[in-house]
C-alpha cells in the first residue's frame, strides 16, 4: 500500500462543463492511508479511501471515475445538497405571511433545492489548507430567486481531515433576506467498498433516535409524525442488521420501498454529537457519524436500479449503499411543530457533522 509519508493535499483537473470551466478534484491524505477527494461539482466528496482491520485500503463511497457520468444523469452520489435537503411539500410555504413558490422536481414536491439544486453546480475553490490537518473549502453564491428561495445565499463548505481516520465537514451560510436553509451532504456509503460484490444488508446500524417520521406514498411526514421507533423495524437504538426487517410487511417500509425516512435524532445543538454508527463485519471498517442536526435521513439505496455503471464500470443495485445524511426535518417550512429551518440577515447557519473511522 503507497501511502505518504506526511499528510498532504494535491488539486487536479477533473473534468471540463460544457461551457468551458474547469472541474478540479482535490485531494486530502493523511500519512497513514486516509484519503478524501473532493470535486467541485455540486461540492460532492468523490472518493474516501479508508483502510480496513487488515490496512487494506478501499474507496468507501459510491460515485463515478469521470465526469461526464456526473453530468449525464443526477444521482446525488457525494453531494452537497441544498437549498433544502430533502422534500418541501407541494414546492411551496409560508414565509412573513407570503407564499413562497418553489420549483417542483418529485411530483408536485420540492426535492433537495429543485431540479437544479446545489450539487448541479460548480462550486468556487476558496482556501485548501497544508499541514497537519489538510482541508478545501469550497463557495457558492446562490442568488435571491435561484429555485424559488428567498434571499442571496453565501454558503461555504469545508472537507478536513481533522484526526486520524477523521473527515469533518463544516457548512456555513449567511442570507440578505429571510429564508430556509436546510444543507447535507448525499453520501453512498458500503463499507465492505464500493467496488465489492456485497450490498449493505450486513452492516450493522445504530441511531440515536426514540422516534421517526413516518411518510406517505409521496415521502411527505405525515400529519402524526413523529412516531416512536419502539416496537417499529425503526428501532435501531441498541444496533441491528440493516437488512434484518428492511422486508417486513409493514406500511412504513412499503411508502419508502426500505428505509427512506428521518430519524428524530436524541440531541442536538451546537456541538456535534452522536448520531449513528455503522459497522461492516467484513472488512472490520466501522463508521462513527457525529452532527449538530436535528435529523438524520437513513436511505438504503432504494431507487439504485442498475441502470446506470458507477466506478469500474459497476452497476449498482437496490441496497449497494446506505445514506446517512444530517440535516434539518423534511417540510419542516410547513410544519411549524417541527425544529425550525429559518435563516435571518445577521444570522449564520452552521452545520457540522464528523465522520470518525476505525475499526471494529
Amino acid at each position: 500500500m503507497n501511502t505518504p509519508s506526511a499528510p498532504r493535499v494535491s488539486r487536479s483537473s477533473f473534468g471540463t462543463l460544457p461551457d468551458g470551466n474547469e472541474v478540479e478534484c482535490v485531494t486530502l491524505q493523511d500519512a497513514g492511508g486516509f484519503e478524501a477527494r473532493i470535486i467541485t461539482y455540486g461540492a460532492a466528496l468523490q472518493a474516501l479511501l479508508v483502510p480496513d482491520a487488515a490496512g487494506r485500503r478501499d474507496d468507501v463511497v459510491l460515485g463515478h471515475d469521470t465526469f461526464d457520468r456526473y453530468l449525464a444523469r443526477r444521482q446525488f452520489f457525494g453531494a452537497t445538497i441544498g437549498r433544502y435537503a430533502n422534500r418541501v411539500a407541494g414546492a411551496r410555504f409560508v414565509l412573513d405571511g407570503e407564499v413562497v413558490q418553489l420549483a417542483a422536481n418529485d411530483g408536485p414536491n420540492a426535492l433537495h433545492g429543485g431540479p437544479e439544486g446545489f450539487d448541479r453546480h460548480n462550486w468556487r475553490i476558496v482556501t485548501i489548507e497544508e499541514g497537519a490537518r489538510p482541508a478545501v473549502t469550497l463557495a457558492r453564491t446562490s442568488a435571491d430567486g435561484e429555485e424559488g428561495y428567498p434571499g442571496k445565499l453565501e454558503v461555504e463548505v469545508r472537507w478536513c481531515l481533522s484526526g486520524p481516520m477523521e473527515l469533518s465537514l463544516d457548512m456555513t451560510a449567511r442570507t440578505d433576506r429571510a429564508t430556509v436553509v436546510n444543507l447535507t451532504n448525499h453520501s453512498f456509503f458500503n463499507l465492505a467498498g464500493a467496488g465489492s460484490a456485497g450490498d449493505i444488508l450486513d452492516h450493522r446500524l445504530t441511531v440515536a433516535a426514540d422516534h421517526f417520521l413516518a411518510i406517505d406514498a409521496a415521502a411527505i411526514p405525515l400529519s402524526q409524525s413523529p412516531c416512536a421507533v419502539a416496537g417499529t423495524p425503526f428501532d435501531f437504538r441498541a444496533g441491528v442488521e440493516i437488512g434484518a426487517r428492511i422486508r417486513n410487511d409493514h406500511p412504513q417500509l412499503r411508502n419508502g420501498r426500505g428505509y427512506d425516512h428521518n430519524f428524530c435524532l436524541a440531541r442536538a445543538g451546537d456541538a456535534p454529537h452522536f448520531a449513528a454508527r455503522l459497522a461492516d463485519p467484513g472488512s472490520g471498517r466501522v463508521l462513527e457519524l457525529h452532527t449538530n442536526q436535528p435529523g438524520l435521513q437513513v436511505y438504503s439505496g432504494n431507487y439504485l436500479d442498475g441502470s446506470s455503471a458507477g466506478k469500474s464500470g459497476r452497476l449498482y443495485r437496490q441496497s449497494d449503499a446506505v445514506c446517512l445524511e444530517p440535516q434539518a426535518w423534511p417540510d419542516t417550512p410547513n410544519r411549524p411543530d417541527f425544529p425550525i429551518a429559518y435563516l435571518f440577515p445577521g444570522e449564520v447557519y452552521r452545520h457540522t457533522t464528523l465522520y470518525r473511522f476505525m475499526h471494529g
